[in-house]
This record gives structure tokens, C-alpha cells and sequence, in this order.
């Protein structure tokens, strides 16, 4: 495979500002033909979708491509795509439709290792309607999600299982099977937020086992959009519609007032791209895209392992979670140092970082505010080794 670093960092007009950009949690920097594609979509005429006129065929063009890109990206078909600003946004508008038909006595699974995007929706939906939340717990430990728990917290009561493909804040990537089949047992819906692991790993859906997949395209670099995949695009008929559009159909149930349509036209530039990060990748781009994840994968895990080992060497430092299989984004904490105080002088050093206080999330779970919150850090497409040898030595400094 050939993933070439050098030529990814080509792409990425920011990174000439300088600095060591490790904040790709919070979503990677923009490809120059990603801001190209959204800048030409504005300059385009282009009006509303259903006129018999080019500007509005060239509107209705930009959505149907916007879907078959998150079809190749994620292994289902066009029309179970539902668009919206961001996934958060998507998975509450579908909790609602789904806690619609709850009652007291049912209930919906979620994990601690989640992001509140695919955790808060179903809290509310529950609250509701008198159902009950019941949580998949991490061992505090590794940061695993152990696959033990779920043939215990889902019955035949249980709605839907909300879990992730992979952590954003400690990296973790659960093994989704063991709730997939517990979910199916059952007749329990399986979404998945892989929002996190979206730019880093292939997506199948299939094999996944999930039902919804949700995804944000700022993660690798697209514009803020967010994307819902259903494996069966036939349920989408079957949820009560919160379209302004009251015959709406199939995606555009769950889809409210019009598109941003230049912002769907950088969306599919940034699944092109990710596409062609391996320059060996040929084929429809779905091959392609698989093709160049397993590359991204291959590359990222050299990464890792130098910047997780460099981390342990440091004795004041702890890595949070130790999970076996993960994906390039890492927490630790600095004895005697405040996670805020710890990226301060990151910055100081030209590294961008973030500080979590251990409040909300996975870390109130692992108590991190017991120690003055945690640093966060995430690799993205265009680093290199020389960043990661970096942060190495910016960390080993308050160390």
C-alpha cells in the first residue's frame, strides 16, 4: 500500500500556519479540493430541488451525489442516507421519532464510552416516555467495553443499543458484534456512531452488524455536515416524519428545511479524498476508499505505537485505557499537573491539544477530575513522525 505523508500534507493549506495540529478530535483541517468543491457550489447557480430548470437539477444533482458518497463510505445504498448539519443533530432527530412509540417499561442501551452525541438522545427520548436508560460500564482499567454485559442488559423490552465504533476521547474500539446480536436477539435497533473512527478505519455496515451507522464529515476534513446510514433503507418509510414536507419520503423524513448545498458539495470532495489516499487505490470508489483506510489504518498504527510507547518512557506520565484495539486518539495525564496548566505549555510549544476536566463523558466515568482533567490529543491524516517526536519532547518538559 502506499500512503505517502508527504504528499497528504500537501493538500492541507493550514498547515502553514505553523503549528502542530494534534486537535484532530475535534475534526481534521480542510483539503484544498474540499473548500474548492464548496466554493465553486457557491459561485454556481443553484436554486431550490424540483424545478424543471439547471439550477435547480444541478441542486437535486449535488444531493444524490452527497448520498452515494456516504453509500461508498459506509457500505449501504443512496437512498437510506439521511443528510443533516451534524450527526448529534441526526441521531436526536431519530431518537425522537423513535421515542415516540415507547412506554413505561421498555428501554434503550447506552455506553460510558460514548460521546454525548449517541448518549443524550436517548436519555431524553427515555425520560419522555417513562422508559428506562440502562449502561454498558468501561473497565476503568484498559477502557475496554467488555462484550459480556450485553446478553445481560438487552430484553425483549429494549428499543434500541447505542454504541460507538470507536472513542474519540481514549481511542477505544469495542467489539460491536457481541451487542449486535444481542440487539438482534431481541428485535432491538443497533446504532452506531463511528464518527470517530469514520477517517481512520473501513466502514461496513453490513458487517458491522448495525442498523444505523452515524457519521461527520468534519472528522476527516469535510465541511460540518453529519450523515445517518440505515442498512435497510426501508425502515425510514416506517418512522413518523419531522420533515417541514409533509409527503416526504425515505431519507428526507428524517431531513428538515433545505440543504446547504455547497456544504453537501465539499462532502463529497472529502469522500473523494479520502478515497485517494493511497495513490495505489483503483477501482469504483468504494474500492477505492477501502483500499485507502486500510492504508490510513496501516500507517496510523506506526504512529501510535511510537507516540504510546514514547508516553510510558515519561514516569510522570499516565496513558489513559490500554485497549487492544484502537484508533489513533490517546488521554493521559501528568501527575501533578492540571490538564489545563499541561496544554498551555503544549501551545507554548506550537502543539495544539485539548484539556478535558473529567466532568462529562468517559472521564467523569475514570475520575479524571480527581487529578486535574486530562490532555487530549488525536493523530490525524497529516501527521507525521516529526510532530508526534515533537510532543514527545513538549510533554517530556513538564514531565
Amino acid at each position: 500500500m502506499a500512503f505517502d505523508v508527504a504528499a497528504v500534507r500537501g493538500l492541507f493549506p493550514a498547515l502553514g500556519d505553523g503549528w502542530v495540529h494534534l486537535d484532530a478530535p475535534a475534526g481534521m483541517q480542510v483539503p484544498e479540493q474540499v473548500a474548492t468543491a464548496a466554493s465553486t457550489a457557491l459561485r454556481a447557480p443553484v436554486s431550490g430541488p424540483g424545478g424543471n430548470f439547471p439550477a435547480s437539477q444541478r441542486a437535486e444533482a449535488i444531493v444524490e451525489a452527497a448520498r452515494r458518497a456516504i453509500a461508498d463510505l459506509v457500505g449501504t445504498k443512496p437512498t437510506g442516507v439521511v443528510l443533516g448539519p451534524n450527526s448529534a443533530v441526526l441521531l436526536g432527530r431519530l431518537a425522537d421519532a423513535l421515542g415516540d412509540g415507547w412506554m413505561i417499561g421498555d428501554d434503550v442501551v447506552v455506553s460510558r464510552l460514548d460521546s454525548p452525541a449517541n448518549v443524550d438522545p436517548w436519555q431524553r427520548a427515555a425520560q419522555r416516555s417513562g422508559s428506562t436508560v440502562r449502561w454498558a460500564e468501561i473497565d476503568i482499567e484498559t477502557c475496554e467495553l467488555p462484550t459480556w454485559q450485553y446478553s445481560e442488559l438487552v430484553t425483549p423490552r429494549t428499543k434500541v443499543v447505542a454504541t460507538t465504533a470507536a472513542s474519540g476521547a481514549v481511542g477505544t474500539r469495542p467489539d460491536i458484534r457481541p451487542a449486535a446480536e444481542a440487539a438482534d436477539e431481541h428485535g432491538a435497533l443497533l446504532v452506531v456512531d463511528a464518527s470517530a473512527a469514520a477517517p481512520f478505519l473501513p466502514l461496513d455496515i453490513t458487517a458491522l452488524g448495525a442498523d444505523v451507522v452515524a457519521v461527520n464529515a468534519s472528522a476527516w476534513g469535510g465541511p460540518p455536515v453529519g450523515a445517518l446510514a440505515f442498512r435497510d433503507p426501508a425502515m425510514l418509510d416506517h418512522l413518523p416524519s419531522v420533515s417541514l414536507d409533509h409527503s416526504a419520503r425515505g431519507p428526507e423524513r428524517l431531513e428538515m428545511g433545505p440543504h446547504a448545498l455547497p456544504l453537501l458539495a465539499g462532502l463529497v470532495a472529502s469522500v473523494d479524498y479520502l478515497a485517494d489516499l493511497d495513490d495505489a487505490a483503483i477501482g469504483p470508489r468504494r474500492e477505492r476508499l477501502l483500499t485507502s483506510l486500510r492504508a490510513v489504518k496501516s500507517y496510523q498504527a506506526g504512529l501510535l505505537t511510537t507516540l504510546t510507547n514514547g508516553l510510558r518512557k515519561l514516569p510522570e506520565v499516565v496513558l489513559i485505557g490500554d485497549a487492544m484495539r484502537r484508533i489513533p486518539s490517546i488521554a493521559f495525564t501528568v501527575n501533578g499537573v492540571k490538564a489545563e496548566d499541561a496544554v498551555a505549555h503544549l501551545a507554548d510549544q506550537g502543539i495544539c491539544a485539548f484539556a478535558d476536566p473529567g466532568t462529562h463523558g468517559v472521564f467523569a466515568a475514570l475520575g479524571a477530575a480527581e487529578v486535574g482533567g486530562a490532555v487530549r490529543v488525536g493523530l490525524a491524516h497529516y501527521t507525521n513522525t516529526r510532530e508526534v517526536d515533537q510532543l514527545l519532547q513538549a510533554v517530556a518538559g513538564l514531565a
